[in-house]
């Protein structure tokens, strides 16, 4: 029987699109993987761009695929689609038969990173090696990619593309097919216990080999070399496709890796930031929440990727090196070579761009990620038990001198955020406890401060060893081993990396100095403050509970006009200062052991805090400056607000007649003891003032009942405004709203009752009721002016 003859491309192509909108996800992967196992790669070849981005949405971000990054484990579809873009799966199955034939696909320019696509250009060749030999000539604004790289490319490009999502679609990340998706292939593409699998289309003839295969006598190349012309340097990157057989074994693993950095990590410029010092100009490049969880998962594999090296190759001699297999030697390279400076101006501009709000964890937690990777190597003994934090083993000394920067720039950095920040809220409390207690490990201080002895030793120390020979991990030096290789020189490793980030000339603050130790008592005082605040918040929740019954309807219970919280609110806050005062407490206590700070000092420090935030300071105004326009705010002052430890007084500056009506009083009755109180003070206005500025008794009196000037004058700090309202005159009058509150109606409701259950009549009561009442304020009257004239 005859085989049936092949459909052409186009017709193939139109019937998977007018099946993709009509048959539901199971049918079309089903029938997908079906053709993909009948049809040759030439028939392929024309689906493959457009199952890819039917699959990842469009690069501009209007169709959105399969949405995998909202595709939740709960949804059915879930299986479906990881099943089918498995490493092992169909679309990789795809994918493996098109690279067999050596077949290229283009991806715009105008899509990668920002940094890459302007060096491209303008004409300068990127130093990854991802993208040599990738560019056309005459520039056309294309890469030429064969299909994995393509395949990859999309990949890595959906998660930062913005793309329109229908309503309702969230969920949590870590669930989500697309954060799976890049943990499956991590372990499979860099695995950690043995090699990566082979592809089932080797192909004999060797062509299937990486995009520019290394030669066995040159090392990994690193991103920090000088650019020079495209046109100069594209022909020294083609080397032969056989170059290095061996070097085939894991070019899929270069490039999932090379292409996961470019794209997720390379969208800020080393130069800019070297120019810039501190990254304080906006780019137009802003990473999602979801962006940086992603990026915390690719560094927490490549540790344990890096970690997993066997240990004969970490204890080997440096000319043992070149005969260890190419994934051993990748191993040993990853996180220095690939990652490092890429991360660091990375994380360096979320540090200073990222909302001063609690979704910084996530940068916060990849950054932690990053500078401890012994918790990713596997080891039982790195795990912290019976609530010990586990002491730093010594071997990881060379990494903290090798990544300097990353321990102390960013602390700095972080330092900074946290002074700035609002640390009553737990959220915000808790990223400060887990800085400190990872930066209390013990020996890590101790390694730190060994770090900076060793960047701060002279340079005619490093001259006087120019004639040996530097072991850098791309020439077989190796980052895990517990003791330096011969001929391994700690200062000029040390110095290169600060210099190669930071620049030649750049002003090094040290981490244990006594610039950045200053800025950590800062840090502690608004602490200590802070602490206080909660207490305060707590204390204040406290009551609110307390007065939470059924006499509070009748306005029994607190009666402050100018509190904005409710009850419910305060519940929830007494909750969370409950965690702040914790967090906040082991964080003072981390980072008095850290610094090694005199508890006489902090003690003192501690005492001056709890002085200052009693009653009569907490109700003074923030720090501010006078001016013409009134008082302005400093940063100490701006501090004092974040932190609720000052604030300015809200209160009502009008006719006091003339307040809102209140929860506590009976909108009828108000308006109604306004209209009377209004009549009775137009009709004997003159005759009230006459009573008021007598200084007998009878003037003191009438002072007491008629006049609106507070009876107790509280001697504050007033902004100018504020100062003026109160001094305007104003004239007595009589005021009786009082009788509008529920409070007051109770009460006369039980004195009524009272005086009827003594057989009192109804006048005879309300005689009594305003002789009492007169003489009670009469009493307090007496006792005011006593006050006063002492």
């Amino acid at each position: 029987m005859a085989a049936p003859a092949l459909q052409q491309p186009s017709f193939l192509l139109a019937n998977l699109k007018a099946d993709w909108t009509n048959k539901p996800l199971y049918q079309r992967c089903h029938d997908l993987s079906k053709i993909i196992d009948d049809y040759p790669a030439k028939e392929l070849h024309a689906v493959f761009p457009w199952l890819v981005e039917s699959v990842f949405g469009s690069l501009d971000g209007i169709l959105s695929g399969w949405n995998l990054r909202f595709l939740q484990a709960r949804l059915a579809e879930y299986k479906i689609a990881m099943g089918f873009l498995d490493p092992s799966g169909p679309m990789m199955k795809l994918v493996y038969k098109l690279q067999a034939e050596e077949y290229k696909y283009e991806f715009p320019v105008s899509y990668l990173p920002g940094p890459v696509k302007s060096s491209i250009q303008a004409g300068v060749l990127p130093d990854c090696p991802l993208f040599h030999n990738k560019i056309q000539f005459p520039m056309s604004g294309l890469l030429l990619l064969n299909p994995f790289e393509y395949y990859m490319f999309n990949f890595a490009s959906s998660l930062i593309t913005p793309k329109i999502y229908l309503p309702g679609q969230h969920g949590s990340c870590s669930d989500s097919a697309y954060f799976v998706l890049v943990d499956t292939y991590l372990k499979y593409f860099l695995p950690t216990e043995g090699n990566v699998p082979p592809s089932p289309f080797s192909d004999t003839r060797g062509t299937v080999a990486s995009p520019a295969p290394r030669s066995p006598s040159v090392p990994y190349v690193g991103y920090g070399g000088h650019s020079t012309s495209l046109l100069k340097r594209h022909i020294t990157h083609q080397p032969s496709v056989n170059a290095d057989p061996a070097a085939q074994e894991i070019w899929r693993s270069e490039t999932l890796l090379q292409v996961f950095v470019e794209m997720w990590l390379h969208h800020y410029s080393l130069e800019m930031y070297q120019k810039l010092q501190s990254p304080q100009v906006k780019e137009p490049f802003t990473p999602s929440e979801e962006h940086v969880l992603v990026v915390r998962l690719l560094i927490k594999h490549l540790h344990a990727f890096s970690s997993s090296l066997k240990q004969e190759s970490i204890s080997s001699s440096p000319s043992a090196h070149s005969h260890s297999g190419p994934l051993e030697e990748l191993k040993r390279v990853v996180v220095q070579r690939f990652v490092q400076q890429k991360l660091y101006v990375f994380l360096q501009h979320s540090f200073g761009h990222w909302p001063l709000d609690a979704s910084f964890r996530a940068v916060l937690e990849t950054w932690l990620s990053y500078i401890q990777p012994w918790r990713y190597t596997g080891e039982k003994n790195n795990m912290q038990t019976d609530g010990q934090i586990r002491t730093v083993p010594d071997k990881w000394a060379s990494f903290v001198q090798e990544n300097l920067l990353m321990y102390t720039k960013l602390f700095q950095g972080f330092l900074n955020r946290a002074m700035r920040t609002d640390l009553v809220n737990a959220k915000n409390a808790l990223m400060v406890f887990r800085v400190a207690k990872v930066f209390v490990q013990p020996n890590l201080s101790e390694m730190i401060q060994k770090a900076e002895q060793l960047f701060l030793e002279p340079e005619h120390a490093i001259l006087q060893r120019q004639n040996r020979v530097f072991l850098t991990p791309s020439h077989g030096g190796s980052f895990l081993s517990s003791r330096q290789p011969v001929g391994t020189d700690s200062v000029f490793k040390v110095k290169s990396h600060v210099y190669s980030l930071e620049g030649q000339d750049c002003q090094y603050t040290l981490m244990f100095g006594p610039d950045l130790r200053k800025n950590v008592l800062k840090l502690i005082q608004i602490i200590a403050q802070a602490r206080q605040t909660a207490k305060r918040i707590s204390d204040h929740s406290a009551e609110i509970a307390a007065n939470s019954s059924f006499l509070s309807w009748f306005g029994v219970g607190s009666s402050d006009h100018n509190n904005s919280f409710t009850g419910g609110e305060m519940d929830d806050m007494g909750e969370g200062v409950k965690k702040t005062h914790e967090f906040l407490e082991k964080a003072l206590d981390y980072l008095c052991q850290i610094f090694r700070l005199n508890a006489g000092q902090v003690s003192q420090l501690l005492v001056n805090v709890a002085s200052l935030d009693d009653e009569g300071a907490s109700k003074q105004l923030p720090d501010c400056i006078p001016s013409e326009n009134g008082l302005v705010l400093t940063d100490l002052g701006r501090l004092q607000i974040i932190n609720g430890l000052r604030r300015f007084e809200i209160e009502y500056q009008g006719d006091p007649e003339l307040q809102p009506i209140r929860s506590y009083e009976n909108a009828f009755l108000v308006r109604l003891m306004f209209q009377i109180s209004s009549f009775i003070n137009a009709r004997f206005g003159d005759h009230m003032e006459a009573l008021c500025s007598r200084q007998d008794l009878l003037g003191s009196i009438g002072r007491h009942y008629l006049s609106s000037f507070p009876k107790v004058v509280e001697q504050r700090r007033k902004s100018p405004v504020t100062q003026q309202m109160r001094e305007r005159p104003q004239r007595a009058r009589l005021s009786l709203r009082v009788l509008a509150s529920y409070r007051t109606l109770l009460i006369l409701l039980l004195l009524y009752m009272l005086f009827t259950l003594l057989s009192f009549g109804v006048l005879s009561s309300t005689g009594l009721i305003l002789i009492v009442s007169f003489l009670y304020e009469l009493l307090l009257c007496f006792f005011h002016e006593k006050l006063k004239t002492q």
